[in-house]
């Protein structure tokens, strides 16, 4: 397997660690850039490295392209001739590009698959999002499985990929917003501020790993801490009169519209 990684900014570059974390060798993984300065840390770490994306793509099983979703139109001219719609995948990570657009960017019969992941990917620990544009199920399971990688993939339909992409990629800097919230109110009551940050972070980390492993709702496991006059009622109403739960609600829907 040869992996084309147009991009090596931070999603690009998050990507590409995080698949070699997974177990994907350095050595199968092609990155570029507009700029030599950008590839140098990566070179020094085992990746190839060019700045000439129509030939990077050549060969690759899977063809990445991890740029910001204006620059798409151009990396489209340099490549579309290039791919090879029998032995390669096109696989967008670039949020935001309508699937209408891709298919008539890469016309033929070239396999394209989103997959948005978040910053997470580089230790592993990703929650990517996963649609078929124009990919039979059998295509759409090997970006799947090359997306596990570097975590956890879902798939869903692609009139549903802005909603989990403002679940899971924006989500995340939602996730470390309440993190840095919480640090916060932690060093005014008076924890020391490397102490706080682990706090919070072990917090994060174990309340998330509750719900996955056991299955349960989360107001379940709300309810089995939260005791009749105790601190953390009082906590949460705090919380709720200051909009907590309408500011997620709000915020993942102002990511789609």
């Amino acid at each position: 397997m040869k992996i084309c990684l147009i991009g090596a900014g931070n999603l690009g570059g998050a990507v590409a660690r995080g698949l070699v974390r997974g177990g994907v060798p350095a050595e199968c993984i092609t990155l570029t850039a507009a700029h030599s300065k950008s590839l140098e840390k990566f070179e020094a770490a085992g990746f190839n490295t060019t700045l000439d994306n129509a030939a990077a793509v050549c060969g690759a099983t899977f063809v990445l392209i991890a740029v910001k979703p204006w620059l798409i139109d151009e990396i489209a001219t340099q490549i579309a001739a290039e791919l090879d719609a029998e032995t390669q995948t096109l696989v967008c990570l670039a949020p935001g590009v309508s699937a209408q657009k891709l298919e008539e960017l890469f016309p033929g019969k070239i396999p394209i698959v989103y997959a948005i992941p978040n910053t997470a990917a580089e230790i592993g620990k990703s929650a990517t999002i996963i649609a078929p544009v124009r990919a039979s199920k059998a295509e759409t399971a090997t970006v799947v499985k090359l997306m596990e990688h570097m975590g956890s993939a879902i798939v869903l339909p692609a009139e549903k990929m802005l909603a989990g992409t403002s679940v899971t990629s924006c989500g995340i800097a939602y996730a470390l917003r309440y993190i840095r919230a919480a640090v916060e109110g932690a060093v005014e009551l008076g924890i020391p501020p490397a102490t706080a940050c682990k706090a919070v972070c072990d917090t994060v980390e174990g309340a998330a790993r509750l719900l996955s492993e056991k299955g349960t709702h989360a107001e379940e496991e709300i309810d089995r801490v939260t005791t009749p006059g105790g601190l953390t009622i009082k906590g949460l109403n705090a919380m709720e009169e200051s909009g907590f739960s309408a500011a997620v609600v709000n915020g993942l829907k102002a990511g789609i519209k």
